[in-house]
């Protein structure tokens, strides 16, 4: 058996247009309209419930009525090369009141007494603000892990360089360390025979004075000291570090 023909007037009457971008929530509109004498009720479905917010999405409409219904798509990612299939179904049946529950009413009516319309969704893009296509953006991030990584590890020849120049570090430190330990025993040597002709001077008993490091204070200058300790420093950190 055929179906009845719609006799709500929908506009548009095939297809539901969404213009992007997409970020956002983007209505499209859809008018209803019963020319006829009788008393409809109606209900809009969809392939696709989760993707869009329909209002209203159901109710009744007397003779020469007209009805907008806003058909709202969520936020997504568009892919231009993503086949649409989303579908929206129209469907009305006759009713004998207005005054009646429409729940029931669909659950009681006959799927011959039906009457329904389909409308495919289409996606626009502004022209001026065209989306790179996603199999471009594939193989550009393709091309960007298939570049070759850059080695951190040190070559051999420079392993040898840093070698030669941290023992050439580790010598020149040795040499300033002996330097370092001649001015102080030479600088106790002085002392002491410094102390030892005072007192011989002023006819005082000589005593032994054990020339230790730990019991004479050095007379070397105390920026020469600072100096070397600064260069040895110096050294250190430009061939270790």
């Amino acid at each position: 058996m055929a179906k009845p023909d719609q006799l709500l007037a929908i506009k548009p009457p095939t297809e539901l247009r969404f213009r992007g971008p997409f970020t956002d929530v983007v209505t499209s509109e859809l008018t209803l309209s019963n020319p006829s004498d009788k008393i409809l009720c109606f209900k809009i479905k969809t392939t696709a419930p989760r993707r869009y917010c329909v209002r209203p999405n159901s109710g009744i409409m007397i003779p020469n009525q007209n009805v907008t219904v806003s058909v709202m798509l969520q936020p997504f990612d568009f892919d231009p090369n993503e086949k649409n299939k989303h579908k929206f179904m129209v469907q009305s049946i006759v009713i004998p009141k207005a005054d009646i529950d429409l729940e029931a009413v669909w659950k009681a009516s006959d799927v011959a007494a039906i009457m329904d319309t389909k409308l495919k969704c289409v996606f626009e893009w502004p022209a001026n603000q065209a989306p790179a296509p996603a199999s471009q953006e594939k193989v550009e991030s393709a091309s960007a892990e298939s570049k070759p990584i850059q080695s951190t590890v040190p070559q051999v020849g420079e392993e040898k360089l840093e070698t030669r120049d941290l023992d050439t570090v580790v010598k020149e430190c040795k040499q300033l360390r002996r330097e370092v330990g001649s001015l102080r025993a030479e600088n106790t040597q002085l002392r002491t025979e410094g102390v030892r002709q005072r007192r011989v001077e002023g006819g005082q008993p000589m005593k032994t004075v054990s020339p230790t490091v730990t019991e004479t204070k050095p007379m070397l200058p105390s920026t020469m000291i600072i100096l070397a300790i600064f260069i040895l420093g110096f050294l250190i950190g430009k061939y270790v570090f």
